[in-house]
């Protein structure tokens, strides 16, 4: 089993200069296609897949490939990267695509634990693992963009990491939130309603640095918040 992260600390994360998803290939050799990864020397202790909502981000998914890819192989996870694609001039929904997400993955691979992330958030310490717990888990809990401290003390958004068994007991996600924002504190409520609380990484280790976007047109406000 692979007990030993091979996690280094601190990162410098930038994204001043742009890459391409042929440098994302060249560095990452042992990952395999559809982006799928298990360490070769042990076994790991979970097989996790990380379910990205997406529309639009072409150059922020490539950003988080080059940064997440290498990362998530020194914390010695069998996982798979699901980019979960909104087509249409709908507003985005969020918490929809995650449902499509767990449910698709399901169909490759036993997977036990699944982190949804925003395509935007690239973790600032390699030692903040994306792996489950026995309480769900908020992975982003120091951004950059909020001054590096929770917004509030219920936010749930950015990352996350659910056990199939908690993500089950919740009955997944609301599909109801078209537009930006809103769900991450339904599902909040849905876990202490369940008996759940939130575990968190400290903020240190807990930093996050997000690529600046301008909103999607289709990506308003949720009006219901």
């Amino acid at each position: 089993l692979c007990y030993a992260s091979l996690s280094v600390g601190a990162l410098r994360v930038e994204f001043s200069q742009p890459v391409n998803l042929e440098e994302v290939a060249r560095i990452n050799p042992e990952v395999k296609t559809g982006g799928r990864f298990a360490p070769k020397d042990c076994v790991a202790l979970q097989k996790v897949a990380i379910i990205i909502p997406f529309r639009n981000r072409e150059e922020h998914l490539k950003y988080w490939l080059y940064y997440l890819h290498p990362i998530l192989q020194r914390q010695q996870l069998d996982y798979g990267v699901y980019v979960i694609n909104q087509d249409g001039e709908e507003e985005f929904n969020r918490a929809k695509l995650l449902n499509v997400g767990f449910a698709e993955a399901l169909k490759e691979y036993d997977y036990d634990c699944f982190v949804f992330s925003d395509v935007d958030l690239i973790p600032m310490d390699d030692r903040n693992t994306y792996k489950c717990y026995s309480q769900p888990r908020h992975l982003s809990v120091s951004m950059d963009k909020f001054g590096f401290r929770l917004p509030y003390n219920q936010y749930f958004g950015g990352v996350s990491a659910l056990s199939k068994e908690q993500f089950t007991k919740i009955n997944g996600f609301p599909n109801n939130y078209w537009g930006w924002g809103g769900e991450d504190d339904d599902i909040y409520n849905r876990l202490l309603f369940k008996g759940m609380g939130i575990s968190r990484p400290d903020a240190i280790i807990g930093k996050c640095r997000m690529i600046q976007h301008s909103r999607d047109r289709k990506n308003e406000p949720n009006p219901e918040r």
